[in-house]
């Protein structure tokens, strides 16, 4: 268990150990430019996954500017960089059309009150041992839903946004494929041409700001009949707005939401801080990260965002852009924050297939199909994580899909786990040197004495697999010998298996030793009330044994 310093230590924000550190101009030249190139990036995403996620484009940047603000200056990760995601895309279209946007804000204060909590309460250094095949699963699940959430955009529909996920909009679409407008996939076409020869001709370039700007000056050009920001939203305003409490009045039936958005925006932002410590080397403070997280969610909620969390690919942009510090997330916030107030009426201008055209390929960035397969190919355990945690995502529910991943991820490591415990008959050159008179050392053991060595951790699911082990063992010795060197820990399943077991060899007459314990089961026992003879080596336990043997009887003429 950690000091009680300790843990307070891990609550310090990256921002001050980073200062302590000395902060100087080289120091602010690279955060920067690295500030700068970040928001060129975010920019165009918030306004595009706000309003894939049925919300105006304007809350996208709010939590831009809000969450990325106060992450970075008070998070445990010193180059996170902070703000809508593509996991929360589903999520939030969900809580808006059940309970309209001041449901989402008000599940998103709590959720933040959630994320604050766990992180003074140190469940950060917990909740980021999620399975990967339950990541990789969400996450591509993720992309094929806000994909097809995207379809109507591309192609220019006029149906209004369906629910029940990947099906319901897919029928939504076909329901609607009538109102077809063929400017809308000329200009996703457009957008996605742009963006690739940016990135083939100036890889250094905000290729998704190039051609959303691109696609805007010819929708205006050409006067094309496509749906834009300011067609359907108004337009962009040029400043947060004031600070609203959230209506806690539909609290309760919102606590699902509420624990979703948590469970998301935790395990996210501490994957994203996983992955800057991977390209730099650092260690993030994980329940700081939390805390900051929550603190973004409450502001982000009182500031008419929407739900926000760490950005992986932001992130590693900022890191490849060369930041030094939490500054150049601060820097990326205020940068769009100025680009809200000097450019505010240009972005009436961008057409909204673009934005989705965006989204395609974040979509396809999300879902990485190479590890993917790679998975498929995997163990079978995997593979069935993988696969129902993708499935559930897609046609059920979001928050489902990572429950029962999560659930069966544990079960297939209980059971892979029971299956590597077991007990063996001690073999010919176990521990017990040399032999006497040609004789191996299991020969010259006591007749009526048994050894068999226990393997692995003695956990519920293995003393299940034990108990059936000694029940097909045939006839019982004497004595009976348990090695446990190889036991690192035993539960208290483990442990009143093994009560068990005691219990019924003793009603059989049958005497129990065990013989080198570990510290952890010693104690495990101690507590459980296990009494049963103890020798420190499989030697000891031998001599201990004897004592428990019937004493030959006198025989007339011989030495009894």
């Amino acid at each position: 268990m950690p000091s009680t310093s300790k843990r307070w230590h891990q609550l310090i924000p990256k921002s001050v150990s980073a200062l302590r550190e000395g902060y100087g101009l080289a120091e602010a030249r690279a955060d920067l430019f690295a500030g700068l190139t970040v928001a060129v990036v975010a920019l165009p995403l918030s306004l595009a996954l706000a309003v894939a996620s049925g919300l105006e484009p304007s809350r996208g940047l709010f939590t831009a500017v809000v969450a990325g603000t106060i992450v970075s200056a008070l998070g445990g990760s010193r180059y996170q960089i902070a703000g809508p995601t593509g996991a929360f895309v589903v999520v939030v279209a969900g809580i808006v059309q059940q309970s309209g946007y001041e449901g989402l804000v008000a599940a998103t204060a709590m959720a933040g009150v959630l994320l604050v909590l766990s992180g003074f309460s140190g469940l950060g250094t917990y909740i980021k041992y999620v399975p990967f095949p339950v990541i990789t699963g969400f996450t591509t699940g993720i992309a094929v839903v806000i994909f097809t959430s995207q379809i109507g955009e591309l192609l220019g529909l006029t149906a209004p946004r369906a629910a029940g996920g990947a099906l319901g909009s897919i029928a939504g679409d076909i329901a609607a494929i009538a109102t077809f407008n063929p400017a809308a996939p000329c200009v996703a076409l457009g957008t996605l041409a742009v963006a690739a020869l940016a990135r083939k001709l100036a890889p250094r370039a905000p290729a998704f700001l190039v051609a959303i700007a691109a696609a805007g000056l010819a929708a205006w050009a050409l006067k094309l009949p496509v749906a834009t920001i300011g067609s359907r939203f108004g337009g962009i305003p040029s400043s947060l707005p004031a600070p609203h409490l959230p209506d806690f009045a539909q609290a309760r039936a919102l606590l699902p939401a509420a624990f979703t958005i948590f469970a998301l925006g935790g395990i996210e932002s501490l994957l994203s801080a996983v992955v800057a410590d991977g390209m730099t080397g650092r260690r993030h403070r994980a329940n700081c990260e939390l805390v900051a997280q929550g603190l973004a969610n409450i502001a982000t909620a009182l500031m008419g965002g929407m739900p926000a969390t760490g950005a992986i690919a932001r992130t590693a942009t900022n890191i490849r852009a060369g930041a030094k510090t939490p500054v150049a997330g601060i820097v990326h916030s205020l940068a769009i924050l100025a680009t809200m107030a000097l450019l505010a009426p240009l972005g009436a201008y961008i057409p909204l297939a673009s934005l989705a055209a965006v989204l395609a390929i974040v979509c396809w960035g999300m879902a990485d199909l190479r590890v993917f397969a790679m998975i498929l190919e995997g163990a079978p355990g995997d593979r069935a994580v993988l696969i129902a945690t993708f499935l559930l995502t897609v046609f059920v529910d979001l928050s489902l899909a990572i429950a029962v991943g999560i659930v069966l991820a544990a079960l297939v490591f209980t059971r892979d786990m029971s299956l590597a415990a077991g007990a063996v008959a001690v073999p010919e050159t176990d521990d017990l040197e040399g032999s006497e008179g040609g004789k191996t050392p299991r020969e010259r053991l006591p007749r009526g004495v048994e050894m068999f060595r226990l393997q692995g951790a003695f956990f519920f699911a293995a003393a299940v697999e034990f108990e059936e082990f000694l029940s097909r063992s045939g006839d019982m010795p004497k004595v009976l010998i348990l090695g446990m060197a190889d036991v690192p820990l035993i539960d208290a399943s483990g442990a009143m298996a093994l009560k068990r077991f005691i219990a019924l060899a003793r009603s059989r007459g049958v005497a129990i030793v065990l013989a080198e314990l570990n510290p952890q089961p010693e104690a495990t026992l101690r507590n459980m009330g296990v009494a049963v003879p103890r020798a420190g080596s499989f030697r000891d336990g031998i001599a201990l044994a004897r004592a428990f043997l019937p004493r030959p009887s006198a025989v007339p003429g011989g030495i009894p």
